[in-house]
């Protein structure tokens, strides 16, 4: 079975980032032009936590705040759930179930070094799927 370190070799290790002292607005601002659900909230280069759309939903518009006046800071998710690159896609489908979340950051050596998202899992395994499918009809052909 695959890894975290298997879905990050093919999408990438590109993090999407922002400050906790900047506005909610500029999050959403950022979201919407990379078409992502979360941000890794950092602060000197530190991992500080995660702003997801939930974040926003729940804890901005629920409440009657202002997006242009609220602090990602005061709304994110501090010590959010993470994996490291070395855990299964499986431990990833799982933890992402029970805990309703959508969005892990990877760590490895308490350094920041990815995130992946639900739709990241569900890729990984339809091509695992694709690819065992694809081998044992191959096999099947040539036997």
């Amino acid at each position: 079975m695959g890894t975290v370190r298997h879905i990050l070799q093919k999408k990438g290790h590109a993090i999407l980032t922002i400050e906790p002292t900047s506005t909610v607005y500029r999050a959403l601002e950022m979201m919407v032009e990379k078409n992502v659900g979360a941000l890794l909230v950092m602060e000197n280069d530190r991992f500080a936590g995660i702003f997801t759309e939930r974040d926003y939903a729940r804890k901005v518009i629920l409440k009657g705040k202002a997006s242009r006046e609220t602090l990602v800071k005061e709304i994110m998710s501090e010590h959010p759930v993470s994996v490291t690159p070395d855990n299964t896609v499986e431990e990833c489908m799982k933890l992402m179930t029970q805990k309703y979340i959508r969005h892990l950051p990877v760590l490895e050596n308490q350094h920041l070094v990815g995130l992946i998202s639900i739709g990241d899992v569900v890729k990984y395994l339809i091509e695992e799927q694709q690819f065992i499918i694809e081998n044992l009809e191959h096999y099947i052909t040539s036997h």
